[in-house]
């Protein structure tokens, strides 16, 4: 029998350790491959970068895996409901009704929230009353909610080990074929931050290639100007893109305040009645608009502004005109409004195919 001499043995015991702690390190037999966002050029030029956690990279296969998720049924109690039920493509990610009903037919008291350009959420609060921190953790509670998919994640969980594909799906993402709440809602929040709307008729004004008309130009003169729309503070200009300060407002839709938003989720008087501004881009998609669904055109909204306005202890001092109703705007100016705010609909958003149901 042949002996190993004691200093080739020295020799390999540095190569095995090493080994063994490569292997120690790195879980995965096949690493995800790493997929940056296509961040428009806007973006790049006006606003800072995409928040994306970093225990949670954007790669191919949780791309992938996140938007097989997002369009199935099965995280639902009954298999019926998927999180593009209530958030439509053809809808920039929200829905057509005011409150959408959940498996049981119930229905809530909020409108869903259009879903897009969600990685540049710098306040990193979700739902209209802010009460998740972090896109990922936003993905936990429709799964839950006895109003929207109505299970527990133990159930989904094994519904999904148990699937024929998913398991080898989740294995090329994260490295485990063992499937978790949190791995599902990290797919998830890695889809959802491909949701990018960047190509309306205003961005390509602004990158020189489209030419708005006079409507147009001075419904945004209207939108800049404090003392006609003042929409500005809540939602953005030219330098932000977004179409939204991403912020809390209460913005005098109730003189008696019955849903308390944002003072629900933090215990705070102030917060009363306040709820997160949404994005002015794709109105032409997301009717109904508020929190509530209360308004169903934009007609009505820009109407709400202009002499609708309800005083309460909590109003935000941004509805300077409060006093007198609102901004009390011409039909003219309601007109051209409307128009320039149109301009901010991106028609590829909604035909996008890397957003279509697979």
């Amino acid at each position: 029998m042949k002996i190993i001499k004691p200093y080739i043995f020295i020799f390999l015991l540095p190569m095995l350790i090493i080994s063994c702690d490569d292997d120690s390190e790195d879980p995965y037999i096949n690493k995800p491959t790493p997929s940056a966002l296509q961040i428009p050029q806007l973006f790049q030029d006006l606003i800072l970068d995409p928040v994306i956690p970093s225990n949670n990279p954007q790669t191919k296969e949780g791309i992938a895996l996140g938007k097989k998720l997002f369009f199935d049924p099965i995280l639902s109690d009954d298999n019926s409901l998927a999180c593009a039920g209530c958030h439509r493509v053809t809808n920039a990610f929200t829905d057509d009704t005011r409150f959408s009903d959940g498996i049981d037919g119930l229905f809530g008291h909020r409108n869903s929230m259009p879903l897009f350009n969600l990685a540049w959420n710098y306040d990193n609060r979700f739902f209209w009353d802010g009460r998740d921190s972090g896109l990922e953790n936003q993905a936990f509670k429709p799964v839950t909610d006895p109003i929207e998919m109505h299970t527990t994640w133990n159930a989904v969980t094994e519904k999904l080990q148990q699937h024929p594909e998913y398991p080898e799906l989740f294995s090329a993402a994260f490295g485990s074929v063992t499937i978790d709440s949190v791995l599902v809602s990290k797919a998830i929040a890695q889809f959802e931050r491909t949701l990018i709307s960047a190509n309306s008729k205003f961005d390509k004004h602004l990158l020189g290639t489209a030419t708005l008309t006079p409507a147009e130009i001075n419904g945004f003169n209207i939108f800049m100007d404090e003392t006609k729309g003042d929409c500005f503070h809540c939602h953005g200009s030219d330098n932000n893109p977004l179409w939204t300060d991403n912020k809390f407002h209460n913005n005098g839709l109730d003189a008696i305040i019955t849903d308390r938003g944002l003072g629900r989720v933090t215990g705070d008087p102030a917060d009363n009645g306040k709820f997160r501004s949404p994005s002015l881009r794709n109105l032409a998609f997301t009717a109904p608009y508020m929190h509530d669904g209360r308004f169903e055109t934009l007609d009505d909204v820009i109407n709400h502004y202009s002499e609708g306005l309800k005083n309460s202890p909590t109003i935000d001092p941004l509805m300077k005109k409060v006093s007198q109703g609102g901004v009390q705007l011409t039909p003219q100016e309601k007109h051209d409004l409307k128009a320039f705010l149109l301009t901010l609909t991106d028609q590829d958003f909604i035909r996008n195919p890397d957003y279509l149901n697979p």
